[in-house]
């Protein structure tokens, strides 16, 4: 601040002269520094800035199972003791229809009508139909039919999902395994299709909750159904079905569950050895009961997860003389070696296996009447493996067990009908030792890779051999996108050779025959190719070759399959 003050100080106006205009009167100016500007300290931060982590997401191998594999060449392995996981479900698109046309007069139709993909229900209707009017032997007489529909729909609501699935199917099967007949005066002739048909209709229905939620304390999962299966013979089965899982958190590592199935099932047919008396065989009625519930205690850490339980069961069954009530242990631990990339485990189990007539004629249509129906006890059981993922989108596993087998059923041919398969059991508990491997790989939704093996030795103690059980059963399958619109994709099998039975010539109708000696099937070996190219979104083509290595060979002893077999056909979505 400036302030001016004058070196005199003046008395009075009158007493000094006013001075003249134009001089510079004497003065002292003095500048006077009072007043500091201060601005408050800043804060500096020398700390970088940080970004959160990304979370941690689960990473899954997705792969497909091409589904152009003809219902008549279709091979279902005997035993599955470790299967690959099931796909993760593919986005939605809404519906679609396809159709195509083959050799031996093949008609393909499929039908898929679903829901897009919501928070509040979901529902679809898949309808397929296939046949072949004519196959390997004698025409018509080797050919088949196929056609199912399966309806779906469920509700959320919360943490909870509600839900409900109908399912109807007919298949048409000949017995063409008979031998072909000499060209001579005296030969059998060869028979109608009419006269060796079979024809099985199917009809499932189920009811279910579960918990959507993973983090809720208390998790389930519960189903009710109803199954019921017949065939050309009147034969029928009436089942039906229950199924709870349950678990309940105690804390962040334990965990109390309970897994529990029942099945009551009110079966008709001829009593076991009817076809070898000369009346007529009646009906029967027989009721087979089935429950099972393991209950456990499970904890789980960074790297340690281990469960205590046991398996309670019982099978009002009495094929052979064991116990209706089975008690086994149900042990496991697992180590995660490495984080997401390499967990062993190893266990000691056992457990029941439900055997019906609804899942015994998707694997072999051809079987006789009156047989003797028994559930598999399968245990003790021992068994070590691994889960691993070295690499991105390669996923590697694999596991051996070994578990001692009651009531393990075979297919063997018939004495009086060789066209026909009994089940037939060893007395004794039968030896089972499993090898499994699986290998799959996905490289960007572009190419997937996958295959399968399985071997099995069996302990006999009473059968000379593992009738229609291969030991070795391998599988590959991949596919590739080669540009946008076109894909090709490969199937492959390797089934080592199994066992069946051959009988010297009857000499009278309905005569129980001699047999001759046990004849091993030679190795099946199936290659299929697929190519599908998208001509506009809504519309592609395909065309797909099964069996290109035209091998006849013999899954079941006595029916060989068809040789090289195409089909082509259009697709239409909207």
């Amino acid at each position: 601040m400036l302030v001016g003050a004058a070196g005199t100080t003046a008395s009075a106006q009158t007493t000094k002269p006013r001075p003249k205009t134009g001089q510079i009167e004497e003065a002292e100016i003095e500048i006077v520094k009072e007043r500091v500007n201060q601005l408050p300290e800043a804060t500096r931060n020398f700390e970088k800035i940080k970004l959160p982590a990304p979370p941690k997401v689960e990473r899954k191998v997705t792969y497909t199972f091409p589904d152009f594999r003809l219902p008549a060449n279709r091979l279902s392995p005997s035993v599955k003791v470790l299967t690959i996981r099931a796909e993760e479900p593919t986005p939605l698109t809404g519906n679609f229809v396809k159709a195509g046309l083959g050799n031996y007069g093949t008609f393909y139709g499929r039908g898929y009508f679903h829901s897009t993909r919501n928070t509040d229900h979901a529902y679809g209707l898949d309808l397929k139909h296939v046949n072949s009017l004519t196959g390997p032997v004698d025409g018509k007489n080797s050919g088949v039919s196929q056609t199912s529909a399966h309806l779906m729909g469920e509700l959320y609501r919360g943490t909870g999902a509600f839900g409900a699935t109908l399912d109807l199917g007919r298949e048409r099967y000949n017995f063409y395994g008979y031998e072909k007949a000499a060209n001579t005066p005296d030969a059998t002739p060869v028979p109608e299709a009419s006269a060796i048909k079979q024809v099985f209709n199917r009809f499932a229905v189920k009811a279910y909750a579960r918990n959507r939620d993973p983090e809720q304390v208390f998790q389930y999962d519960a189903s009710i159904g109803y199954q019921y299966w017949n065939d050309i013979y009147d034969a029928s089965e009436n089942n039906l079905l229950l199924n709870a899982k349950l678990g309940y958190a105690l804390g962040e590592a334990g965990r109390i569950t309970l897994a529990a199935d029942g099945s009551f099932i009110a079966e008709k047919d001829i009593a076991p050895g009817s076809l070898a008396r000369p009346e007529p065989a009646a009906l029967v009625s027989r009721s087979r009961n089935f429950v099972q519930a393991t209950p456990a205690y499970q904890f789980t850490n960074k790297r340690i997860a281990f469960t205590l339980g046991a398996t309670l069961g019982y099978s009002s069954d009495t094929a052979t003389n064991v116990s209706r009530t089975v008690v086994y242990p149900a042990v496991r631990l697992g180590y995660t070696l490495a984080p997401e990339k390499f967990t062993v485990y190893a266990g000691l189990g056992g457990s029941m296996q439900r055997v019906t007539r609804y899942d015994l004629t998707t694997e072999n249509p051809w079987l006789n009447r009156g047989l003797n129906l028994a559930d598999t006890h399968r245990g003790p059981t021992i068994y070590a493996g691994f889960n691993s993922a070295p690499a991105r989108g390669l996923e590697l596993n694999g596991r051996a067990t070994y578990a001692r087998d009651r009531n393990l059923y075979f297919y063997l041919n018939n004495p009086i009908d060789p066209t026909r398969f009994d089940l037939v059991y060893d007395q004794n508990a039968t030896g089972v030792l499993n090898l499994h491997a699986e290998l799959l790989y996905t490289a960007a939704e572009k190419f997937r890779l996958g295959s399968r093996m399985d071997f099995n030795k069996y302990a006999l103690k009473n059968l000379p051999q593992p009738f229609h059980r291969p030991e070795f059963q391998g599988s590959v399958f991949g596919t590739y996108n080669v540009i946008d619109k076109l894909t090709l994709g490969v199937e492959g099998y390797f089934y080592s050779a199994s066992y069946g039975i051959s009988y010297r010539p009857a000499t009278r109708p309905n005569e129980v025959r001699s047999a001759d000696f046990y004849r091993a099937t030679d190795p099946i070996v199936d290659l299929n190719l697929r190519a599908d190219y998208l001509i506009t979104p809504k519309i592609s083509i395909f065309v797909m070759g099964n069996n290109l290595a035209n091998r006849q060979y013999q899954r079941f002893y006595g029916y060989p399959v068809k040789g090289i077999n195409v089909l082509a056909g259009a697709s239409y979505m909207f």
